[in-house]
């Protein structure tokens, strides 16, 4: 690596590898963004991390295999649990799912899992223990289980309008040969046509929360957005419901009171069918000059969003 020219080169590298965006980084030094980015290219900033990945990955499942073992440890210190009933215990706190959990317990088919499996659940001994080992869990992980419980809840109670702003607005309407013009009848002179279109904004990165987003991709149609499975959310918040708090409790009840959960709307008829059968100068009513006069351009005006 040479030497940096600017000493702001190395603390901005400094505080990329301790975590911080460029965008931050660049407000800390007060220079463009682009100077930064200009900088991690030049002096390779993070390249010896993306030569490691098989080993965090043997690192990984490492840990995870510890993790198993430090569960059955726990489990067989229990002495009013069958081995079943252990395994049952291990196996649920791995994959939070009675009917997997058991049908891997006991060797049984399908049916026979989905109906005793929330059955044992309901076994006041396996439900301290299975409790104990969440937490003990927990506690390896550095994590704290009302958190892990906010988090899906933010998931399943996101809101799109919290990253992207849509709407309505006029613009003015496009020709082929350029934008249409009409004549004012009371100055004549002329003035720009405009029409009604609807618009979608993205929010800038840094006023969302982007572990609530699963994709955002540029195609051919233009960029999109993909929040994280808000049903899939629910579904584990009903499965956890002994990890909430009481406040917890009641801030998804409201939530879903106004969300309109399980609330089927009618669609009324308000007429939108019939408008489409009128007549094309109908079909212009949303494009109308800035003073409200008609156009007298013959082509059909095209919109540029």
């Amino acid at each position: 690596m040479p030497r940096a020219p600017d000493p702001r080169v190395e603390q901005a590298e400094s505080m990329f590898q301790s975590g911080k965006k460029l965008i931050e980084i660049a407000e800390a030094l007060g220079v463009p963004e682009g100077t930064v980015r200009s900088w991690k290219n030049r002096y390779g900033w993070g390249n010896a991390t993306l030569q490691k990945p098989k080993r965090n990955v043997a690192k990984k499942r490492k840990a995870e295999r510890k993790a198993v073992a430090e569960a059955v440890d726990q489990v067989m210190e229990n002495p009013d649990l069958t081995d079943k009933q252990r395994l049952f215990c291990v196996l649920y706190v791995r994959c939070f799912n009675a009917t997997k959990a058991y049908r891997k317990a006991y060797g049984c088919s399908y049916e026979t899992a989905m109906a005793n499996g929330s059955a044992l659940l309901k076994n006041a001994k396996i439900r301290d223990e299975i409790t104990s080992l969440k937490q003990a869990r927990l506690n390896r992980e550095m994590l704290d289980e009302h958190d892990i419980f906010q988090k899906y809840m933010d998931i399943a109670f996101s809101d799109i309008t919290d990253f992207v702003e849509f709407g309505r607005e006029r613009v003015q309407v496009m020709g082929a040969f350029g934008p249409v013009e009409v004549k004012d009848p009371e100055t004549g002179k002329k003035i720009p046509l405009t029409k009604e279109v609807n618009t979608v904004r993205f929010r800038e990165s840094s006023q969302v929360d982007g572990t609530l987003i699963a994709e955002v991709k540029q195609g051919k149609d233009g960029a999109s957005i993909k929040l994280m499975d808000r049903l899939k959310a629910l579904d584990w918040l009903a499965d956890h419901m002994d990890l909430a708090t009481e406040e917890q409790k009641m801030r998804i009840a409201t939530l879903k009171a106004k969300a309109g959960f399980g609330v089927e709307e009618e669609t009324e008829d308000d007429g939108f069918l019939d408008a489409l059968k009128g007549s094309g100068q109908e079909d212009w009513a949303g494009a109308v000059p800035l003073e409200g006069v008609e156009t007298e351009n013959d082509e059909d005006p095209q919109t540029d969003i």
